[in-house]
């Protein structure tokens, strides 16, 4: 499972908090590419498990923090 920017930007808007398979019939149901099916399918198999936020499924997705500089630096 490799996730990156551009394929995680199609679950932003997925119904959080949701299932597994939740969020694998929102990606086929908005016609995610490929890839992104493919690493939803890839989550852990746990069926209770539940995904509260896009954090959940890649810890390293940038938060607004990441984009916040201080002007002055320049």
């Amino acid at each position: 499972m490799s996730w990156t920017l551009e394929l995680i930007q199609y679950l932003v808007n997925a119904p959080f908090p949701c299932t597994k398979k939740e969020l694998i019939e929102y990606a086929i149901r908005t016609n995610c590419p490929r890839e992104v099916i493919d690493n939803c399918m890839n989550l852990e198999d746990d069926e209770d498990k539940i995904y509260e936020s896009i954090k959940d499924i890649w810890p390293d997705y940038p938060s607004e923090d990441d984009y916040l500089y201080d002007p002055s630096e320049f």
